[in-house]
């Protein structure tokens, strides 16, 4: 059993109300949206490596203790240690929860295609006899459930050539290498910036029973491939057009995905001197386009 206090403050305040409590001996702190599910719910959105700007001018401060703690005596050394009146709390009892099946719980098999699924390591394959990568959620991006891998994933299911070599070019947890080395490639390699990201490939292909490299970028063999895929964004894939071209074979295909519809146009303007880039396929605004290297 823990005891939550929770209370309202001004944004101005809410950081320092956190840091105070956690010196206090709150085990954690965090700060919400108190009319998060209403009408009034303030959504806030960042870039991404950007935080959203700022918190919402009234933020709910939801301190979590140990069930013997004297919360009422943590709420005033918390109040009296940034010089702010003692507010108007509430305090809860939290029952003791297994977390890990309850995270556990909110993922599930995903269908990528007919016969072909992604399959978290606690869950039980759905369909005997289909192909099936077995991915858990981690720290680097890529299980199967965002559009732009889904539709990554089923072009190499469409697409990919038994024996053919494959860069995946921002791997992130490694899915689109495992995949193609799943679906028949011969020779995998994955790259990524985040030392994270290769760690987690590494590992994800070893208990895929695959057999890929990751490495990072500089660490990349001088050799062209049969095939070049990245699921990155619009503006990191315009930026790397002269660089995937040279690591795609001529007559190679490459598959890019992290493009919302709109930005299709542009894509397919940087990488023209090397690529006839069209759209392969759209899922929820994003699409994969993909071409052929003809220069």
């Amino acid at each position: 059993m823990y005891r939550s206090v929770r209370f309202d403050a001004d944004a101005a305040h809410a950081d320092a109300w956190s840091d105070a409590l956690l010196e206090a001996g709150a085990l954690s702190v965090d700060i919400s949206d108190p009319h998060a599910g209403e009408r009034g719910e303030v959504a806030l959105y960042g870039e991404p490596d950007t935080p959203p700007p700022g918190l919402w001018p009234l933020s709910r401060i939801s301190a979590l203790f140990a069930e013997d703690a004297d919360t009422r005596r943590a709420l005033r050394d918390a109040a009296a240690t940034i010089g702010l009146p003692l507010p108007s709390a509430e305090a809860v009892d939290v029952p003791e929860q297994d977390w890990v099946r309850i995270t556990q719980a909110q993922f599930a098999p995903i269908r990528i295609d007919e016969g072909f699924w992604i399959v978290p390591s606690w869950c039980d394959p759905p369909e005997p006899g289909a192909t099936t990568l077995r991915l858990d959620p981690g720290l680097a991006f890529g299980t199967g459930s965002h559009p732009t891998t889904r539709l990554c994933l089923q072009w190499l299911k469409a697409e990919i050539a038994a024996g053919a070599r494959v860069l995946d070019y921002g791997c992130g947890s490694g899915i689109l290498a495992i995949a193609a080395a799943r679906l028949g490639a011969s020779s995998v390699e994955g790259t990524d910036l985040d030392p994270q990201a290769l760690a987690a490939s590494r590992a994800n292909a070893a208990a895929n029973g695959v057999e890929a490299s990751f490495v990072a970028p500089e660490r990349l063999p001088a050799r062209t491939y049969d095939v070049v895929v990245a699921n990155i964004l619009a503006n990191p894939l315009m930026m790397l057009a002269p660089l995937l071209a040279q690591r795609t074979r001529l007559g190679g295909r490459i598959a890019l995905s992290g493009i919302l519809t709109s930005q299709s146009d542009d894509v397919a303007a940087a990488y023209r001197p090397w690529f006839t880039l069209a759209p392969w396929r759209a899922d929820e605004g994003w699409v994969l386009m993909t071409g052929a290297r003809l220069a």
